[in-house]
């Protein structure tokens, strides 16, 4: 059986943990920083988990993570 391909916009974007879940970024953290509190901010930084509904069709573009 051939090699699968990873989709190259998912693992820039996606980490997939020990346990099998799916860490990405946190949106908001681009621009109008002056607005959003330094609390915020600080929140973004930290990574989240990828919503169950969407963790598989994420693990279908990045099959050996």
């Amino acid at each position: 059986m051939p090699k699968l391909k990873t989709n190259s916009g998912a693992k820039k974007r996606f980490k997939v943990t020990k346990n099998g879940k799916v860490l990405r970024a946190k949106g908001y953290k681009s621009h109008l920083l002056e607005a959003k509190a330094s609390k915020r901010k600080r929140k973004l930084r930290k990574p989240a988990l990828v919503n169950s509904a969407e963790q598989k069709r994420v693990k279908i573009m990045l099959p050996y993570a």
